[in-house]
């Protein structure tokens, strides 16, 4: 694991010291389309952001209270360091938002069962590993842990990305259930969001005529956007949330109704 970003002064940020109370966030996937937009929002509530990816370049690095450090989400000896130096270099951890993932696509007749094993690892063994990994120090903060479904995971899903990407989303739905309900006891609060079509680069992948006729079928007339998920993600993490737990927030503008 490698930090990329001044973490700033050493009296602000060693041990959780100075006087700096803004709580800890621990963020994968940062540098994607929904990752920037969520760093963005944290950034407006002045958090103290642990930001992660495989690729860090369009992550800011002048910002004293952000971290930016690359991260392999199916690396479990990756996700513990990362953890350890978060709670090193802040001295707690009070959220964890797990946005690192990525779509297959094709019929199951198209799909490898290393491709399968690899999607599943990728989108939902990583929210176990994070989850358990995270855990004693969330216990201790009484946070809160928001992972990433999809609407894929709610209705079954498609072509456009995989049976592997749908299994894994809809496993993702029930672990946050569980966990939920297992981390309710020591006040952990655990949400996941499932979006719908967002416009990010990720939707780029479909071609145009796809994209249209998502689209035209979406009720609230228009295509999701990051701002719309990093949103929900600062309302699930954040106090007026603290009587939501194990919740699946639908973010599809009526695409899906569940």
């Amino acid at each position: 694991m490698r930090a990329s970003c001044n973490a700033g002064r050493p009296e602000q940020v060693a041990n959780g010291a100075g006087p700096t109370l803004e709580p800890v966030v621990l963020l994968t996937g940062a540098a994607g389309g929904i990752g920037r937009a969520v760093v963005e929002r944290l950034r407006q509530l002045h958090a103290r952001i642990y930001a992660t990816d495989l690729v860090l370049a369009s992550l800011p690095c002048t910002d004293p209270q952000m971290i930016a450090a690359h991260l392999d989400v199916t690396d479990e000896a990756a996700v513990r360091t990362v953890i350890a130096e978060c709670l090193t270099r802040f001295g707690r951890l009070d959220k964890v938002v797990h946005l690192a993932g990525r779509t297959g696509h094709g019929s199951i007749d198209q799909l490898s069962t290393a491709e399968w094993r690899e999607l599943l690892d990728v989108n939902l063994t990583s929210a176990f590993v994070l989850a358990r990994e995270c855990h004693a120090a969330l216990r201790a903060s009484q946070g809160s842990l928001v992972l990433t479904a999809s609407t894929n995971g709610l209705n079954g899903g498609n072509a456009l990305s995989g049976a592997a990407y749908a299994v894994a989303k809809a496993g993702i739905i029930n672990l946050t259930r569980y966990l939920a309900k297992e981390w309710a006891t020591e006040r952990i609060r655990v949400n996941c969001i499932a979006p719908g079509p967002i416009d990010t680069p990720m939707l780029g992948r479909l071609g145009s005529d796809v994209r249209e006729r998502l689209e035209a079928a979406i009720p609230l007339g228009r295509l999701g956007n990051a701002a719309d998920v990093a949103n929900a993600i600062a309302y699930l993490i954040a106090n007026e949330s603290s009587f939501v737990t194990g919740t699946v927030m639908n973010l599809s503008g009526g695409l899906v109704l569940d």
